[in-house]
């Protein structure tokens, strides 16, 4: 049999894993239920409703993947007070030590540029979009890969490149084991109950108030703020809810929109009234990401670690995703690092 890798998701990981493969010679496919690549990794119009940064200092993995790719970068912006908001209404001005700031850095044009240089170094025809794979089972000849539509084709190893808990749309034979079932369903979909706003304007105005962007609050339906501007581009503001997916689920995006901006202009001021655009993706709702137990707001960053499948499919069956790294899980580069332990694994 051929050497043929199959990949069930064009997230970071999978399309990572997609060029580390053919690389070493392999036959892939990527198979991506969603029309577009880059799982997690959303820009539009340059601004990221996804991940936005990554650190250097430490992020060994991306720093490295982006100088090779060649992406621009910029460093986020810091300079400036912080704003808080302790109660409604209420709102402080800190400036915090410089030692309390973290060098990390943002790509120009969105993380998006980071998956679409990726995907461009894989040959045509490698990905294919709007497929859904509904079932894996093992044959005399390999591991054969079913999709929506009935058709199926066989591989030499498959790897699931999505989030843990996503795994059990798939039918598998040999079933996967209630022990493997339960690792699975209890790890957390990193940002999958989370929301992203980003308010964009003419110019990134709050600056000149010596204001870095930065905003917290503990009353808003913003918890936390970020400067999100484009260098020499348009100024943009970004938020994380501090609102649940249920609490969310009430309010109407024209209402949500108009809470955003009424608590921007609370904490920078008048200019933030009247934002040129608005934009917003709700991950809880993505069904490609988030499971019904995503819902749940998260009290603690999760413990992320590589999950072992069971012994019927090994050499067949490998899980990689961000949820998957012990040292980097939820972030870009947890994403590259499992991507390369499962290539490392296979090959």
């Amino acid at each position: 049999m051929n050497r043929s890798i199959a990949i069930i998701g064009a997230g970071v990981s999978g399309l990572y894993a997609a060029s580390l493969l053919i690389e070493k010679g392999y036959d892939v496919t990527v198979f991506e239920a969603r029309d577009r690549i880059g799982g997690r990794v959303l820009s539009q119009n340059g601004f990221d409703l996804g991940p936005t940064w990554y650190w250097p200092d430490t992020e060994k993995t991306i720093t490295q993947l982006v100088d090779r790719l060649g992406l621009k970068v910029f460093p986020q912006h810091t300079t400036g007070d912080l704003m808080l908001e302790r109660q409604a209404g209420v709102i402080e001005r800190h400036t915090l030590p410089p030692e309390q700031t973290v060098l990390s850095m943002r790509l120009e044009g969105g993380m998006a540029t980071l998956t679409i240089a990726l995907a461009a170094e894989l040959p045509e025809g490698t990905i294919e979009l709007e497929t859904t794979v509904t079932s894996i089972h093992q044959t005399e000849d390999g591991v054969s890969v079913t999709v929506e539509t009935g058709s199926s084709k066989t591989f030499q190893h498959v790897m699931l490149a999505i989030p843990p808990r996503l795994v059990s749309r798939i039918s598998f034979q040999p079933e996967l084991s209630e022990a493997t079932k339960a690792k699975l369903s209890a790890t957390p979909t990193w940002m999958a109950g989370q929301a992203k706003v980003v308010a964009v304007y003419d110019r990134p105005f709050w600056r000149d108030a010596g204001l870095s962007g930065l905003g917290m609050s503990w009353s808003g339906v913003l918890q936390e703020i970020h400067d999100a501007s484009a260098p020499g581009g348009y100024g943009a503001l970004f938020g994380f809810f501090r609102l649940s997916p249920a609490e969310r689920a009430t309010l109407d995006r024209d209402e949500l929109n108009r809470l955003v901006v009424e608590q921007l202009v609370r904490l920078f001021g008048e200019e933030a009234r009247e934002p040129r655009d608005v934009l917003y993706v709700d991950w809880s709702s993505d069904r490609d990401t988030a499971s019904l137990r995503d819902a749940q707001p998260l009290t603690d960053f999760p413990v992320y670690q590589p999950i072992a499948l069971d012994a019927d499919w090994e050499g067949r069956l490998s899980l990689a995703g961000t949820e998957t790294d012990s040292m980097f899980g939820g972030h870009i580069e947890g994403a590259l690092r499992s991507a390369e332990r499962v290539v490392d694994e296979i090959s």
